[in-house]
């Protein structure tokens, strides 16, 4: 059994792939093995997360995934432990090796009970696996929301129920228990790295069962950390490339200066600010590193451009000399909506890639939904699709943002998922710092997925290790974290 966190690198399958494993496994071994190493799986986390239980609550539901309840009650109860069972379905209609695992844990005196008991250390979600395709209702909604508010560790078993195994979408009315853990068993799925499913799963542990994936083509991944490449003493500021950022709009200056922090502290050579107010400061006092210029008058030829940061509708008169013209290119916010909107700068930025111009673009929902000409709800309905989608549209490697943030390319190769960051970061200015990182990594000459990949993970890494006891993370401080 594996422990998943950040630094994982590994394959992740769809509920079709995941069915062909399964089937293909189950017909070269004894019946009813899957579900007994899973329930033995299910058992010794258990015994990990708790280990001085002494009520342990399984609820089960009337399918597969409630057989692995059935079978970890039973294995838990051999080792002293003193789980109760309630059961959802009918014993009658169970699948043959739920009935089987049921059967193993009444032998073993496991107790049944029609309600959950006052009082138990550790509950276990068994309800709901992969085939389910509703939202949990009656009496399991009612036992998922107990479950979740009790206090106490909760277990998931394959997936958290409800949860759509491919797209993250979580049907539940409740939020998920801070303590909550789940694992997963023949394949790693992409629903619990996106959309809800991390806030869904907790941490995630992964159990092959001893079966192999290797027949079946992933789609997508997570690519774990970046490797750290240390740089050269004989080496100069030429040597990391030029970024030129242009934005900040009246109003808006501090979104640039932002994305400049954060280009320069993320190993730029030199980072240009164009700022698209005229009425702009000539230096920025805090930050006499960034060299502050009118942005129409940047060369961007050998320059890598980030464009749109608080750049508002001002964005619209220079965005088709940057699209024409810069080496490689980062688009976020305005920019990105003054694209949606212009049938004209769209077929400019599609030509950027036949003529090998790399670009990035960073969307969150609401403007990757103005992209594909859709609703944000649409885009969280299947982020995975989203991103492939915009990818292939735009000749682009498209950074979708949010929880599992998606990078994804026109290549066909399957789409990252990220694994890092949390809510500190959902506050005003870190999008901006996002594409500032991007935009160095871009102008160190990293090939444009990887740029992508690398500045994304350590965007949410910075996050993830933010100690609890400093002051809150501001994009500000983000910035200047920004690792080399």
């Amino acid at each position: 059994m594996q422990r998943i966190t950040s630094a994982t690198a590994a394959d992740l399958f769809d509920i079709v792939a995941t069915r062909r494993i399964e089937h293909a496994a189950a017909a070269t071994l004894p019946s009813h093995t899957l579900m007994q190493r899973a329930g033995l799986a299910v058992a010794r986390l258990a015994m990990a997360l708790a280990p001085h239980a002494r009520t342990i609550w399984i609820a089960c539901g009337p399918g597969n995934n409630g057989g692995d309840g059935f079978e970890a009650a039973a294995q838990l109860q051999r080792r002293g432990f003193q789980p109760t069972v309630t059961f959802v379905g009918d014993e009658n209609r169970l699948p043959p090796d739920a009935k089987a695992s049921l059967q193993r844990a009444l032998d073993a005196g496991v107790i049944f009970a029609p309600q959950p008991p006052a009082a138990y250390e550790l509950a276990i979600d068994a309800l709901l696996g992969i085939g389910s395709t509703r939202p949990p209702a009656g009496v399991m909604a009612e036992w998922l929301r107990q479950m979740h508010a009790g206090g106490q560790p909760v277990l998931s078993v394959d997936l958290p129920s409800g949860l759509n195994a491919d797209t993250g979408v979580w049907h539940a009315a409740h939020p998920a228990a801070d303590t909550s853990a789940c694992v997963t068993f023949l394949t790693l799925k992409p629903g619990l790295f996106t959309a809800q499913g991390r806030d869904a799963a907790g941490t995630v542990w992964f159990d092959d069962l001893g079966c192999s994936s290797k027949a079946e083509p992933p789609v997508a991944r997570l690519a774990g950390a970046p490797t750290n490449r240390p740089r050269s003493h004989a080496s100069h500021k030429g040597s990391y490339g030029d970024v030129a950022v242009i934005g900040g709009a009246p109003g808006m200056a501090g979104a640039a200066l932002l994305a400049g922090s954060a280009a320069l502290h993320a190993g730029a050579g030199r980072v240009f600010v164009g700022l698209l107010d005229p009425s702009a400061a000539p230096v920025d006092l805090a930050q006499p590193e960034l060299m502050l210029r009118d942005a129409n008058t940047l060369d961007l030829t050998g320059m890598t451009a980030v464009c749109g940061c608080g750049a508002g509708t001002a964005v619209r008169a220079v965005l088709p000399r940057v699209l024409a013209t810069a080496a490689a290119l980062v688009l976020d916010a305005d920019a990105l909506n003054a694209i949606a909107a212009d049938s004209g700068l769209q077929t400019q930025l599609a030509s950027r890639a036949r003529r090998g111009k790399p670009t990035v673009i960073t969307p969150h929902p609401l403007e990757a939904a103005r992209l594909l000409n859709c609703t944000a709800v649409d885009i969280q309905a299947d982020r995975l699709a989203a991103a492939r989608q915009l990818a292939s549209r735009y000749g682009v490697v498209a950074v979708l943002k949010g929880s599992g943030t998606v990078i994804a390319d026109g290549s066909g190769a399957p789409p990252v998922l990220n694994a890092t960051g949390n809510a500190r970061l959902a506050t005003a200015g870190t999008g901006d710092v996002l594409a500032g990182m991007i935009g160095a990594a871009l102008a160190a000459q990293n090939p444009a997925f990887e740029a992508a990949h690398e500045a994304v993970w350590r965007h949410g890494r910075i996050a993830d290790t933010w100690p609890a006891s400093a002051p809150p993370l501001t994009a500000g401080a983000l910035a200047r974290q920004a690792p080399r």
